[in-house]
């Protein structure tokens, strides 16, 4: 699992981590162990167990190499300059909310495991939180910017509603269906425009904003 272009070479910590999110998209948490990272990343034997000793260490590893691809993918600098109109972050956040979908989906399922796993262990929940404040700063950021009158209960509406259409359509009742992106940029555009106010934002006459489609 990576977004890396070819010709790049991975280092040891992106393969270890790379094998550890694709067994968790396969086999689950119980699939997830030293030996196994090991065989799918091509390593000798021992190799995870020296870059992470514990258990508590490989899910911080996989935390940390999910943090990163996210990263590539929904790339938070892609965000408009701070002034810009609902038109133009409906446009942004549909361009990323569309790759992640098409083009990502098992990264998906493996932040699922991941969150889940959290639930279950305290030491790894404050990991995976900090991990995720990456992604919760920029968009709090933005609404501030885009002169939300509330920007971090703005922020966690809009990132709410992010999660819930991308677990509905990667493991939910629309897992078999992806939006398209003039939807999610009608969606984004209704839920800008309810926290921001301003005219219509994005899609076009017929659209039904979020609604997944086949």
């Amino acid at each position: 699992m990576s977004t890396r272009t070819s010709g790049e070479t991975p280092s040891r910590a992106e393969r270890i981590g790379d094998a550890a999110l694709d067994l968790l998209v396969e086999r689950g948490m119980r699939g997830l162990t030293h030996r196994a990272v090991d065989e799918r990343a091509g390593l000798p034997q021992g190799s995870t167990s020296n870059h992470a000793r514990t258990r508590q260490a490989l899910l911080e590893t996989a935390v940390r190499r999910q943090a990163e691809l996210e990263a590539q993918v929904i790339a938070p600098h892609e965000l408009p300059p701070p002034g810009a109109d609902a038109e133009a972050l409906a446009d942004a956040l549909a361009l990323a909310l569309h790759r992640y979908l098409t083009h990502h989906r098992p990264l998906l399922v493996s932040r699922y495991e991941l969150a889940l796993e959290a639930t279950r262990r305290p030491e790894l929940r404050g990991f995976y939180d900090r991990a995720g404040a990456a992604f919760r700063g920029p968009v709090i950021a933005m609404m501030t910017a885009a002169g939300s009158p509330a920007p971090e209960r703005h922020a966690l509406s809009l990132i709410a509603w992010c999660e819930g259409l991308m677990f509905s359509c990667a493991a939910g009742s629309f897992h078999s269906a992806v939006p398209g992106p003039d939807e999610l940029r009608a969606g984004f555009g209704e839920l800008l425009r309810g926290m921001l106010g301003g005219p219509e934002t994005g899609g076009t006459a017929g659209d039904h904003g979020g609604r997944c489609h086949a």
